[in-house]
């Protein structure tokens, strides 16, 4: 008897490790090598390829596709049909399975619906990537992403709220938690636990 529950319409090949309270809804397939941990969720139509890594408590929601050489740490959000990618120039007629770039999606990072990310980026904690955007480098922690290509608009706070600065620092208006910008990065006098 497993400790996670997997839709009778999905597909967990041998293989594949899944961690205790996870749940995998309707017509997703895992396929083996792939690591989730726990207590993650998978939205409807999500495939997880060979290779990739999934932290504790990730979210990623309908029509997905995570692709060998994607990580995400723990607490991420991958909102509905974001995109990620492997290989920088792609060709049908051309394999390029030992290009695939790594693109890491760091600890509590949100994806907004329908964002793409390209290949080769490293998303930085806590950041925000607005829905529709297109990620095309890496993102520093707690920023603001939107447009296409993807550029930073503002910070965001841990807990998710928009952060007003004033004098180069700012405090949450919801979680009162505290921080700095210094040399364009943002940095938490109080660090999240």
């Amino acid at each position: 008897m497993s400790d996670y529950f997997v839709h009778e319409s999905s597909y967990v090949d041998d293989g594949a490790t899944i961690g205790s309270g996870t749940k995998i809804w309707h017509f997703c397939h895992v396929m083996p090598g792939a690591e989730i941990g726990e207590r993650c969720s998978l939205g409807q139509n999500v495939v997880v390829m060979p290779g990739t890594k999934i932290g504790t408590n990730v979210k990623i929601q309908n029509n997905v596709s995570i692709y060998e050489g994607v990580v995400l740490e723990d607490d991420v959000f991958c909102g509905p049909s974001c995109v990620f990618t492997n290989v920088g120039t792609p060709r049908s007629h051309v394999s390029r399975k030992d290009e695939y770039e790594i693109t890491l999606v760091k600890r509590g990072a949100s994806i907004g619906a329908n964002a793409t990310v390209i290949c080769g980026s490293t998303l930085g904690e806590y950041c925000f990537i607005g829905a529709g955007a297109v990620v095309t480098s890496d993102v520093p922690d707690y920023a603001l992403m939107v447009g296409v290509p993807a550029r930073r608009v503002g910070w965001m706070c841990y807990c998710g709220e928009r952060l007003r600065l004033s004098g180069g620092a700012a405090t949450c208006n919801r979680c009162q938690r505290s921080y700095r910008e210094e040399n364009g990065r943002l940095e938490s006098i109080d660090p999240p636990v």
